[in-house]
Parts: C-alpha cells; sequence; structure tokens
C-alpha cells in the first residue's frame, strides 16, 4: 500500500471516527427530561451476564428455528446416509430420522434436549416450511410425470394402475369398518374414516418408485414403461380420488361435495386449456437456461402459487394445486428439466426433512402399549400389502405379463414413500385419524417401503432374469480384448480412456472398450437423468471420436457404486477393469483409518471380511478402502489410474521386483506394440537378470521393436528423468514395496498405473 493511502485511510477514519464521538457525547445532552430504560449496557460486565445474554439470544424463534433445522437436516442426512449403504431408499432413513427425534425416542429418552430443540410452541414454524416444501415437492413429482411415456403402454398401465388401486380401497374400507368403533375420533363419520382408509391403501410413491426403477437398470426396458406408466397413471389417479376424498370429507356429504368436484373440475379444465398453452409459449420464446430470466422464473412460480391457492379454496387441498402446476408445465426445450434442478435440491434437502420430523414428532410409537394394537398394526400393513402388491401383480399376469415381471411390478407399486405421508398428515390435520392409528399407518407406509428392495432381491434370486440388463450378453462375440473403465470425474475418464486406447490402438478391430458411470445415490428424477448422462460421457464420446475408437457407454444410479463396479465387471467378460484411486483429506491419518473402518461397519460384506481375517481393521498400502475392496471382489485384472495428466503416452518405466510381476512385460509389449512406446524396465532385485525365460521374453520384445525397450539393472532415478516418463507401470506389490522405499518415484511419476493380475 502506498505512503500516501496510509495517510488518507488514517486521517479520513480517524478524523470521523473522532467526529462520531463527538456527537454522541453532545446527543447525551438531548436525553434530559426523558425516561430512559436501561439496556443490556447498564449490566454489570461478566461472564455470567454475557452467558444470560447469549443464552437469551438463542432462544429467540429465529436462532431456535436454525437450531432445529441444523438438527433436522444432519440426522436425516445421516439416516439417509445408512439407509443408502445397506440398500434402502435414503428417503427411509430421512423418515427414520423424524421418528428418532420425536416422542418416541429423543423425548422419551432425553426429555430435556428435545424440550430445549423442540418447544411446542416452535413446532408451528415448522409445520409452516414443512408446508412449504410440501408444495415444492409436489409441483416436482407433477413435473416429473411425463405424460408422452403413457401413449405406448397405458392400454395394459391403466389395467394395472386402476387394480392396484380399487383392490386396496375396497380392502381399506373394509378394514375401516373393522376400525372405526375402536380406532375412529368420536366427531368423525363412518364415510370420512373409511374413505381415509381406502386412500392410506391405496397411494404409491412414484418418486421413490422412479427411482428405484432406475437403479435397478429398468427404465430403459419395455418393462420398465409400463411400471413408469402405471406408476404415472396410479399418480394421476390416486390424487384425484384424494382431492374428491378431501372434498367430500370437508363437505360433510356426498351432495355438497358435488359443488366443490364440479369446481374442480372448472379449475382443471382452466389450467389444461388456459393456463398450460399460455406457458407453452412462454417456454417456446425462452427456451434454455439463459432464456430464463428472474421474469420468467416468477411467472411459472407465480404460476404455481395460484394453483396451490385455487385448491385450497375451492377445499380440494393445496397440495392437489402445486402437483397439477407441475403437470402442466411445458415438456419442451428442457423447461421441466430446469426447473426441476432449481425446485429439487431446495425441497428435497432443506424443507422436506423439516416435514419428516413434523411427522416423527406426531408419531408416538409409545402409545401401541399392548399386544392387540401391535397385532392390528400387523393387520394394517398385511391388508395394504396384499391388495397393492397382490393386485397390481394379478393385473399384470392377466394381461400376459409372466410372473417374473408381473412380482416386480406388484413389489414397485407397493412402494408408498414419501406420498403415503403426505396422505396421513392430512387426515391428522383434518381431525379424521387418531394418534394410534396414525402411528401404525406410519409403521405400515415404511415397512411397505422397506420391503421393495428386499423383495426385488428375493424375485431375482428365485427367478433370475436369463441375461443381465447393463452390460451385453454377447459383448465376446465382437471382440477378443475387452477394457472396462468405470470413472466418476469426466476428465478422470477421458485419461482412462486414452490409456485403454494405448494398449489396443493397433488392435481395434479385435478389441472394445466400454465406459461406465454410476451415479452416486438415487436421487436423480426421470427429467434430468437423460442430461446427466449425456454430460457425464460427453467428455469420452468427444475423446473417443478424436481416438476414432469405438465406445459403448453404460449409466446407472446406484446406492452402492462399488458393488455395481464389481457386478459390471464380472458379469460382462471383461479382460481388464480400469479405475481411479478414491482421495479423502483423511487419507494417512488416524481419522482417515477410522473412517475407513467406518464404512467396513456400515457395509455388511466389509464388516465380514473383518471379522473373517481376509481384511485387517487398520491396512494401510495407499489405496482407500473402496479401491481395496473392488481389489479383493473383481475376478478380472485390475488397473488403478493416479491420474496426473496424460496427454500422451510415449515414455514408460516399469519396476520389475521379482516373477511375480512377469505379467506386466504383457502390458509393456502391448504399449510397445499398439502405440509404439518406449520401454525402460528397471529390474529392481535381479530377478530378470537370473531367470532365463523372463530373459528370453524381453529379447523377443527387443526383436520385434529394437529401440523400444531397455532393461537396467540400476538407473539414476533424478527427479527429472521421473518426470520424463509418461507413464509407471507397476504391480500392486511393487506398489506397496514402493510405498517403504521409494515413496519419492511415486510423487515424481507423473502419472501411474497400478496393475492386479
Amino acid at each position: 500500500m502506498k505512503w500516501r493511502n496510509i495517510i488518507f485511510y488514517a486521517t479520513s477514519i480517524g478524523g470521523l471516527f473522532l467526529l462520531i464521538n463527538l456527537l454522541l457525547i453532545r446527543g447525551r445532552a438531548l436525553e434530559a427530561g426523558r425516561p430512559i430504560s436501561s439496556g443490556p449496557s447498564s449490566a454489570p460486565i461478566g461472564w455470567q451476564p454475557f452467558l444470560g445474554v447469549m443464552e437469551n439470544n438463542v432462544m429467540q424463534p429465529i436462532s431456535l428455528l436454525l437450531i432445529q433445522i441444523i438438527v433436522i437436516i444432519v440426522v436425516a442426512r445421516v439416516f439417509g446416509f445408512i439407509l443408502r449403504k445397506i440398500g434402502h431408499p435414503s428417503v427411509i432413513g430421512e423418515i427414520l430420522a423424524g421418528i428418532f427425534l420425536g416422542p418416541s425416542f429423543i423425548g422419551y429418552y432425553f426429555p430435556e434436549f428435545y424440550g430445549f430443540v423442540f418447544p411446542s410452541k416452535s413446532l408451528a414454524n415448522i409445520q409452516f416450511l414443512s408446508q412449504v416444501g410440501l408444495i415444492l415437492f409436489m409441483f416436482v413429482v407433477g413435473m416429473e410425470l411425463d405424460l408422452k411415456i403413457m401413449k405406448n403402454k397405458i392400454q395394459e398401465a391403466v389395467v394395472v394402475s386402476h387394480t392396484s388401486i380399487i383392490l386396496p380401497f375396497f380392502l381399506g374400507v373394509g378394514l375401516a369398518w373393522f376400525l372405526y368403533e375402536e380406532f375412529s375420533r368420536p366427531h368423525v363419520p363412518f364415510l370420512s374414516f373409511a374413505l381415509f382408509m381406502g386412500i392410506a391403501m391405496s397411494v404409491s410413491a412414484f418418486p421413490v418408485l422412479a427411482r428405484i426403477a432406475q437403479e435397478r437398470g429398468l427404465t430403459k426396458t419395455p418393462l420398465g414403461g409400463v411400471i413408469i406408466t402405471a406408476a404415472a397413471v396410479d399418480d394421476i389417479t390416486a390424487w384425484c380420488i384424494f382431492a374428491a376424498v378431501i372434498a367430500i370429507v370437508k363437505a360433510g356429504s356426498v351432495v355438497g361435495a358435488l359443488y366443490t368436484i364440479g369446481l374442480a373440475i372448472c379449475y382443471v379444465i382452466l389450467f389444461i386449456k388456459v393456463v398450460q398453452p399460455f406457458l407453452k409459449k412462454i417456454s417456446d420464446v425462452y427456451s434454455g437456461k439463459e432464456g430464463l430470466s428472474k421474469p420468467v422464473v416468477a411467472v411459472f412460480f407465480i404460476t404455481l402459487l395460484i394453483s396451490s391457492l385455487i385448491t385450497e379454496a375451492i377445499g380440494i387441498h393445496v397440495l392437489f394445486g402445486a402437483f397439477m402446476a407441475g403437470v402442466i408445465m411445458p415438456a419442451e426445450n428442457g423447461f421441466r428439466r430446469v426447473f426441476i434442478e432449481k425446485v429439487e435440491d431446495v425441497s428435497l434437502v432443506l424443507l422436506m426433512p423439516l416435514f419428516f420430523v413434523f411427522t416423527g414428532l406426531r408419531t408416538q410409537i409409545e402409545m401401541l402399549n399392548e399386544p392387540f394394537l401391535w397385532q392390528v398394526c400387523a393387520l394394517i400393513c398385511l391388508v395394504a400389502m396384499a391388495g397393492k402388491f397382490g393386485g397390481s401383480a394379478l393385473a399384470a399376469r392377466f394381461i400376459g405379463h409372466p410372473w417374473r415381471e408381473s412380482l416386480i411390478i406388484g413389489a414397485l407399486l407397493n412402494t408408498r414413500g414419501l406420498m403415503e405421508l403426505v396422505v396421513l398428515n392430512i387426515g391428522y390435520d383434518l381431525g379424521i385419524l387418531n394418534p394410534k392409528v396414525f402411528a401404525m399407518l406410519v409403521i405400515m407406509a415404511l415397512l411397505t417401503t422397506m420391503l421393495t428392495g428386499p423383495a426385488l432381491n428375493l424375485i431375482n434370486r428365485f427367478l433370475p432374469e436369463k441375461k443381465p440388463v447393463a452390460v451385453p450378453k454377447d459383448i465376446g462375440k465382437y471382440a477378443k480384448y475387452k477394457i472396462l473403465i468405470a470413472f466418476s470425474n469426466p476428465e478422470k475418464g477421458r485419461a482412462m480412456l486414452r490409456l485403454a486406447h494405448s494398449l489396443i490402438k493397433k488392435s481395434q478391430n479385435n478389441a472394445l472398450v466400454t465406459a461406465l458411470h454410476i451415479s452416486p445415490g438415487t436421487d436423480l428424477n426421470l427429467y434430468n437423468a437423460e442430461e446427466y448422462e449425456r454430460e457425464s460421457f460427453q467428455l469420452i464420446r468427444e475423446e473417443a471420436r478424436k481416438l476414432d475408437l469405438g465406445l459403448i457407454t453404460l449409466f446407472k444410479p446406484a446406492n452402492d457404486i462399488d458393488r455395481e463396479v464389481i457386478e459390471t465387471a464380472n458379469l460382462g467378460d471383461f479382460d481388464l477393469l480400469i479405475i481411479g484411486i478414491g482421495k479423502s483429506v483423511y487419507e494417512g491419518t488416524l481419522l482417515g483409518r477410522l473412517l475407513g473402518f467406518t464404512t467396513q461397519i456400515i457395509n455388511p460384506e466389509r464388516l465380514y471380511q473383518t471379522l473373517t481375517g481376509k481384511e485387517k481393521f487398520f491396512e494401510y498400502s495407499g489405496l482407500d478402502d473402496r479401491t481395496r475392496y473392488i481389489l479383493r471382489s473383481v475376478k478380472i485384472p485390475v488397473g488403478i489410474l493416479l491420474y496426473k495428466g496424460l496427454p500422451k503416452i510415449e515414455n514408460v518405466f516399469i519396476p520389475f521386483y521379482g516373477p511375480e510381476d512377469s505379467f506386466l512385460l504383457a502390458y509393456g509389449r502391448k504399449l510397445i506394440h499398439d502405440s509404439e512406446a518406449k520401454v525402460v524396465i528397471l529390474d529392481v532385485n535381479g530377478a530378470i537378470r537370473q531367470d532365463p525365460e523372463l530373459k528370453e521374453s524381453i529379447r523377443s520384445i527387443e526383436q520385434i521393436a529394437p529401440q523400444h525397450i531397455a532393461l537396467y539393472d540400476k538407473l539414476s532415478m533424478n527427479p527429472e528423468w521421473l518426470h520424463n516418463q509418461d507413464l509407471m507401470l507397476i504391480s500392486l506389490d511393487g506398489w506397496r514395496k514402493n510405498l517403504e522405499k521409494n515413496s519419492l518415484w511415486l510423487s515424481q511419476a507423473k502419472t501411474v498405473f497400478i496393475l492386479k493380475p
């Protein structure tokens, strides 16, 4: 800083500070004759008074709300992470987090903490924000419904969907006939109670169902088309019926509800015939992200709010209006995808956990304190599963689907998830469901959703598919040498592709490369999954075109990425798997080891490996836990790429430690033959010099490609020479030895390729 600037800064700041102080001193004279109250400044200075002021600040409504949001989001994400690790949708973990934070656990075992974080007077704020989150969520659910997909499979989807609604609805009404006298509120008529029990048995969770179908690789199959179409028809039909049920309940009679239903029909016609064409014209003019300025976005959000307000005013609930606003959103020009991206994160990450916790605060499982009550709860669960699972499976079998596909359809449509909680909370708010029935139905929603994954696994086990979905069965007919690259980062994936190409450059007619990208979790909706897939493979496909290389791409959302990589490699009849190495900010620290141990505890298979002695608790080989897990489980050769930039592969360095590294010579030969690379082999322990067969292998390579291979017993490993090597090719055992003795090699090498035979 220049002296002139320093002088100006000191003069201006100091002078103005003195003037401010003078004005404050003069201003105290104006207090004469005024009753001045003592503020915090008059309190004695000390640690205890400061803590009192701080405690008072924390108990302010906004501070308490922020504490609640922080606690809710952290606990919800932790539970969601754990449930994903054991193969369930994260929404189940978030619902369990709500019950965990509610009176059934935290309120029961830690009442003081519960009373501090969730005082009864603050619950209205959580409820208000959760309702906003529900409005945004239902808006997204409506946008995820692609009405175009319903054209091809509409007939059989309608049969399956409506059967899966009417049968459980009938069973729910029958169940209400047995439960009404003992479990309904005194002022609730049987009609209202029976209709709500019927709709509670009939609902499916379209978002959760669609994500499970994505994870299982079903969305691009004929069966997936039927499932998604049936779920879409189910969603629309169920919400229309639910709107009619709410109208009947609020009106008190069927006749009184006819006025509400008539207004609802007029509202739907208005939005489809007038509002939807208007929004489409806007989307045609302002297409793409650049065109979505704030005024344009405001138009669509105002449409959402007006739609919600109208449906609430006419008596069919605000959420139906949000759902309808999503349905009429323009599907062209990527508008829905862009809006889903804008709304989904705020809704699902920030606001929806509040709804789960608010539901958990209402769920008083401790009230089910008698065996009879648990018997009733079991009956409700059995009726729900028999109606939804049985009805949809039998309907699918009747229209011609084999038993395997029919059972898969039944298992997926039996998923209740969040949609069931929405229905239950509305019933609770309307005073129809008492706390006991509410708790039973929440347990039913959790159980039916949690059973979806295990049910699909059992179906696949006893009725296995004849050929894998993700990897073509006949892939071996077209190639003698097949490489699978599994990447997370597109830039690293491009480097893996260059490395794979260097191994097959002159033999592409007899080789094939497959690129696999697995999206973590199942949070991708149907609209942005295709766009995400395109973006993930954009760099890979561009590089393949530059290299004139044929490429197969596989994309799949999954909760357990490592398991999907392992299954794809083992089922696809590949000759080599190339992966990247996982990095962590805790790598090499005690905390890093503990984090690795934690993932073993969460993953049952890894825990089994540890308990049986196949893996040590604190093993440090320079590789993260997921990489070691893949190395143990994959049945084909695996290459691990430590990427530091790989523009070309001309100079290759191979440290050779013993006869067990002889397989490296085959890869060196490939690089010489296909890429004309120059390979330097360092015989670290003299194993090649003492083995005639190894010496003959190198001599045969040298005869075919002179000046492209060199063997040294000793080599000056200065940093500059190492830096000029494009690639270090090393065995897994050699890598471990280098970590102990020659870590300089690894730090100076541009890129390292670790190979396990």
